[in-house]
């Protein structure tokens, strides 16, 4: 009898402009996929067995680059400004006769896969690439039809990523050598000069922004896991923040890395993967993270040994923000359907470089909202284009270069359900203690899991330990938590200096006032009075 054969008939892809004239590999097996990477010099195959591979100048996102289609579907709908910029449909089609020309005469790699694991709504994804190491990405980070189903997939969307394209045409188009535009009235989206696989998922995730809202779902930029009595936990946070790190917690299922909806019926996954970041990964520190990079997953630039092919995680010769991908199931104790009940708890990470916030504290609703439209972090070194140190940055809802729909809309989506199902939240601060970025350090990973364990396990429940409001934030402070050193949980009492806390936290409260202004005519009187206080 045959054997099947790994190959599935070449797609119709004239739907999404193409007529390719070279061949056409149709969900490849991950297997032949790493084989057509290696052969193709694409990366290299370390000795942990996931293929390494490298993107070039651009180490992060390119939102300068970041483009929607402005017509008569986003038009109106569209938060227009900086993050969402608009490209008329005849510049948009300028650089999509580019990308296709260029595709059109290049070995191509289609995968096929699916978004939300909520089947009621599943979102078909085929994304054409010119690399092999991207659709193995793919395969990576989507959720994977069976044989069956891709027998008789039909994309929703398509994405073609032209990596080696350069889209700078004439004054007529975008002047950049990067090109990511959405075009949602024609369902696609164009990735053009960056070879960043990071781009892909981020693009669906930002297409759901839009399209979640309108079905009554929130969408959210969070980690989630669930424990043994089935308590769902949600980590909210910009990247470099901990959401990867937090959520693969050994004691409780995995739900998800990085994406995922709220339904009326609970929490589930967008993705069918995971996008962590590996700088200074150990096997102590982070196991669960370090025993899902195997034959299968991608390393995205992380230095690698030329003789041994060790991966060298410490390193950040070319990028601090190093990352591997890898389908969730590679975490042994995932969630596999993908979805949980509605949260019992919820945690704002934020990595605050000014070595202010507490590492643990307690929101009422009101400066539940406050915080998540203020969205502040640091932005980490790699993450973006020209970010080569941790910044202070207010990214509205933690989630502001993906939210093409107006931050108000989903700060609604949270206060509803915040009301509706009476879910704590708390904000953990994984950044810097006993001084600011350049003086203080990070905080111990051991601390943040043993505060977050009280948090999961009820220990701040019953009253027994008590809290105390910061005298700016107005947060709640615990004064004590188990395996946690008390000084700690008072920042000031960290640093050398005590006037310099108060400066640089006054310094911090006026920039938290001073960026939430832009929101102040679209919430309550009492989530404007959760501002930070600032003497006068």
């Amino acid at each position: 009898m045959p054997l099947k054969s790994p190959e599935m008939p070449p797609p119709n892809l004239s739907i999404c402009g193409l007529r390719p004239e070279g061949v056409v590999h149709a969900n490849l097996p991950v297997p032949i996929l790493i084989e057509r990477s290696l052969a193709r010099l694409e990366g290299q195959l370390t000795d942990l067995g996931a293929l390494a591979a490298y993107t070039g100048a651009r180490t992060g996102r390119s939102p300068k680059d970041r483009f929607i289609v402005r017509d008569k579907l986003t038009e109106s709908r569209v938060n227009w400004g900086s993050v969402n910029q608009p490209v008329a449909v005849a510049d948009f089609d300028v650089v999509w006769h580019r990308v296709a020309e260029h595709l059109n005469y290049r070995e191509l790699f289609v995968t096929d896969g699916e978004a939300c694991a909520d089947p009621r709504f599943r979102l078909r994804v085929r994304v054409v690439a010119e690399k092999a190491w991207h659709a193995l990405f793919a395969r990576c980070l989507f959720l994977r039809p069976t044989w069956e189903e891709l027998t008789r997939f039909q994309p929703d969307w398509h994405i073609l990523v032209a990596a080696d394209c350069r889209p700078i045409l004439s004054a007529q188009g975008p002047g950049s050598d990067v090109f990511v535009g959405i075009d949602f009235s024609r369902h696609l989206i164009l990735i053009s000069g960056t070879h960043y696989a990071g781009e892909i998922k981020k693009s669906v995730f930002s297409i759901l922004n839009f399209l979640l809202p309108q079905q009554g779902v929130f969408p959210m930029h969070c980690s989630a896991n669930v424990g043994t009595k089935s308590d769902v936990a949600l980590f909210f946070g910009l990247s470099g923040t901990g959401k990867t790190t937090l959520s693969a917690d050994p004691s409780r299922r995995l739900i998800g890395d990085d994406e995922h909806g709220w339904s009326d019926e609970g929490i589930f996954n967008i993705e069918g993967g995971c996008y962590a970041k590996t700088i200074r990964l150990s096997r102590l520190g982070e196991p669960q993270i370090w025993n899902a990079i195997h034959f299968g997953s991608v390393l995205e630039n992380v230095v690698v040994d030329p003789v041994t092919r060790v991966p060298d995680f410490n390193s950040d010769r070319i990028t601090e923000n190093t990352r591997a991908a890898y389908p969730v199931d590679y975490i042994p104790n995932c969630e596999l359907s993908g979805r949980g009940g509605h949260p019992r708890n919820i945690f704002f990470l934020t990595c605050d470089a000014f070595g202010v916030l507490p590492p643990l504290s307690r929101l009422n609703a009101d400066q539940a909202m406050y915080h998540f439209l203020s969205g502040y972090t640091a932005k980490v070194a790699g993450t973006e284009t020209g970010v080569t140190e941790p910044e202070a940055a207010f990214s509205t809802c933690f989630a502001a270069p993906f939210l093409p729909l107006p931050p108000a809309q989903y700060a609604d989506l949270l206060g509803q359900r915040l009301r509706h199902y009476r879910c704590p939240v708390w904000l953990v601060n994984t950044g810097w203690i006993r001084g600011p970025y350049g003086v203080g350090h990070r905080i111990e990973l051991t601390h943040t899991r043993a505060l977050l364990t009280a948090v999961l396990e009820g220990k701040f429940d019953d009253g027994d330990i008590p809290f105390q409001a910061d005298s700016v934030f107005g947060i709640e402070v615990p004064r004590w938590c188990p395996d946690v050193p008390d000084h700690i949980l008072q920042p000031r009492q960290t640093w050398k200096d005590p006037d310099a806390y108060d400066a640089q936290a006054r310094r911090l409260a006026t920039l938290f006032r001073d960026k939430f202004q832009p929101y102040e005519s679209a919430v309550s009187p009492s989530v404007i009075a959760s501002a930070p206080r600032v003497a006068s």
